[in-house]
Parts: C-alpha cells; sequence; structure tokens
C-alpha cells in the first residue's frame, strides 16, 4: 500500500492531465463488443477511428457497445477516448488520477463510476490495487483498467456464447456485472484473511510466538485498507440507488436498479465481515496477553515459591557464617549433619506446606 504524499506548493495547468498510477509496463490496448439479442462482434486492438466508427454507426444504434481499455499511461489516448463519448475534462482528470476514492458522479447523460478493485498477491501477503473506472451513456459502456487482467473474462464468455441474460439486456446491465465481479475480488480477499485470522487465534493460544502481536497488527491493518476502499463504494451504491427517482437521467432502466440495490447489500456484508474480523483479531491479541500474562504469573508464582523455600535455608547458612569465636554449634562433632537435617525438614515442611495451600 503506497501513502499519498502531497507537495507544499503544486502548480496545476488546466485541462494538463497525468496519469499518477504505476503500471505503465505492457501497452495500452483497446477491446471493442458490440451486441444485442442475435450477435455479437468484437474487436481486439481496436483504433480509435475504427471505435468511433463503431460506436456511432447507425446501423448499430440500438446494440450494446463495451469498449474496455487496458492501460492508461497512454494520456492522449485516453483523454480522446473521453472526448469521444463528450465528458467533462474533470472526469478525464478523475479516470488518470488513481488516487481518488470510489465515487459516482451523474453528468446529464453520462454517469462516471470510479471503483477500487483491491486483490490479495499470490505471490507475497501485500494487496494489489487497481482503479477501475466506467462511463455508462445510453447503450454505450466504457470501461478504464491500469493494466490487463481477468476480471471480466466471464462477462466476455457470456456475450460470446450468449449465456444468461446479458445479450438481452442493456448496458447498465452489464455495468452492473462487472461492478459485481470487482466486488468479488473484496469477498476473495477477506475470506483469504480470515484463514489467517483463524490460524492467528490458534497461534495466540497455543504457540506463544513473539511475532504473533506483529502479525495481528498488519492483518489489522490490511483490514482498515480494505475497509476504507469500501466504504465510500457503498455511499456511491447508496446514490445511484436515489438516481432511480431522477426522470432527467434515462442510462439505468427503472427494472434493473434491482441488481444495483444488491450491490449495495454486498458492500454492507462486506463491512460487516470486516468489523468481524477485525473483532477476531481483538480476540486474538486478547488472548495472546492473557497467556502471556498468565505465563509470567506462573513463572513468578514458582519463583516465588522457591525463594519462600530457600529464604529460611538461606538464613540458617547465615547464621552460622558469621564466625564468631564463641559459637557452642561450632564444636559439636556431628553439627554439620545435624544442621543439614534440620534444613532438609524445614525445606520438606515448607514445601508440603505449601501443596496443601494449593499454590502449585
Amino acid at each position: 500500500m503506497r501513502r499519498i504524499k502531497y507537495k507544499e506548493v503544486r502548480r496545476v495547468v488546466p485541462n494538463l492531465f497525468e496519469y499518477t498510477g504505476h503500471y505503465t509496463a505492457d501497452p495500452v490496448k483497446m477491446q471493442l463488443f458490440v451486441y444485442n439479442s442475435e450477435g455479437y462482434e468484437e474487436y481486439k486492438d481496436v483504433s480509435l477511428p475504427k471505435c468511433s466508427h463503431e460506436l456511432f454507426d447507425p446501423a448499430q444504434r440500438e446494440d450494446v457497445k463495451w469498449l474496455n481499455i487496458h492501460g492508461l499511461h497512454e494520456v492522449e489516448l485516453v483523454k480522446e477516448v473521453c472526448q469521444l463519448v463528450g465528458v467533462e475534462p474533470h472526469i478525464i482528470g478523475d479516470v488518470l488520477n488513481t488516487h481518488r476514492r470510489s465515487r459516482l458522479e451523474e453528468l446529464d447523460d453520462i454517469l462516471f463510476f470510479s471503483i477500487k478493485s483491491v486483490l490479495q498477491r499470490e505471490d507475497s501477503d501485500a494487496l494489489e490495487v487497481e482503479q477501475i473506472s466506467f462511463l455508462l451513456k445510453d447503450d454505450l459502456l466504457v470501461s478504464f483498467q491500469e493494466k490487463r487482467s481477468d476480471f471480466f473474462t466471464h462477462i466476455r464468455e457470456r456475450i460470446r456464447t450468449g449465456g444468461g441474460i446479458v445479450r438481452k439486456k442493456g448496458s447498465d446491465y452489464l455495468l452492473y456485472l462487472m461492478l459485481d465481479a470487482v466486488m468479488q475480488n473484496f469477498f476473495v480477499t477477506i475470506e483469504t484473511y480470515e484463514d489467517k485470522i483463524e490460524a492467528l487465534l490458534v497461534s495466540a493460544k497455543t504457540d506463544h510466538l513473539k511475532d504473533t502481536p506483529e502479525r495481528i497488527e498488519k492483518n489489522r491493518e490490511m483490514l482498515n485498507f480494505l475497509k476504507r476502499s469500501i466504504l465510500p463504494l457503498r455511499d456511491a451504491l447508496y446514490t445511484l440507488k436515489s438516481i432511480k427517482n431522477d426522470d432527467d437521467f434515462n442510462g439505468i432502466q427503472k427494472e434493473n436498479y434491482t441488481f444495483f440495490a444488491r450491490l449495495h447489500q454486498k458492500s454492507l456484508e462486506l463491512l460487516e465481515q470486516i468489523e468481524s474480523d477485525m473483532n477476531s483479531l481483538d480476540s486474538a491479541a486478547n488472548i495472546f496477553f492473557s497467556t502471556q500474562n498468565q505465563r509470567m504469573n506462573q513463572i513468578m508464582k514458582t519463583l516465588t515459591i522457591f525463594s519462600g523455600i530457600f529464604m529460611p535455608l538461606t538464613f540458617i547458612v547465615g547464621v552460622y557464617g558469621m564466625n564468631f569465636d564463641h559459637m557452642p554449634e561450632l564444636r559439636e562433632p556431628n553439627g554439620y549433619y545435624i544442621t543439614l537435617g534440620v534444613m532438609a525438614l524445614l525445606a520438606l515442611a515448607l514445601a508440603v506446606y505449601f501443596k496443601v495451600k494449593r499454590w502449585f
């Protein structure tokens, strides 16, 4: 995770756009789907002129168009695509600025939606964060991804095979499917952390490993990051529900708002899971420190018992180590053995006494 750092003075030139992410290795590619209930057309690595022709072809006016862009570091291309759709310049900046929080904005006949996709890397415990933005206008949906990924592979297969109802619905239903696919990553990520939390609970009870508190704090930090990513998404989905009664925006059909209400409900479920997991982490921390305190008390109790047994013995040794000339016991032939016997009996008596008192 990277924290955003702002310079003290930042000079911003109007309409000067800059990609703020770090996925710049792969070339930017565009993929276009044009489909209806009867069939589909797919264009891979489509050029901008070809894309413009297909999007505004009068013969395909009633068809659904999905333009997906992999990569945002070619700023001019992203800018031209956004201008082709007809969005305001500040929306272009929001598409390129990956540090902004998830949000939704209604712009006359265009709906802008940005969301953070969070998924744990396979080779480490780090989270891989990607911003995905959507522009919904009539039967056109434009999606901007920072890099190539397989989040929407199953959606492409549905379009190709005609599975489900995606080819019978409009671009608003396609937006729902894509948002649902991104939110599924949150469930997968949280499930991964739940497995780690269960292992931490077991470790806190049995292993007493020194790095357990560090692991607990690391998982709590990750869950807090997920929570901060989901909260604005929940707010955006709640706002989307309220557009249902807005007669000025017709980008989403009224019968399809039910699907977006499901997404809002899923966001609430995600937050509830995170809260439950954070409570489990608190329990793991409490169990660990309680166990550590109990072990420390047991050690101190054992040391105290030994101290109680050896204290009178030390007193006897101290008395007979004073080296005075007139000590009658020093002239006793069996004094050494008698003293050892008394010390042994005294130690045994104290041990029995402590046992009777159930101090160990």
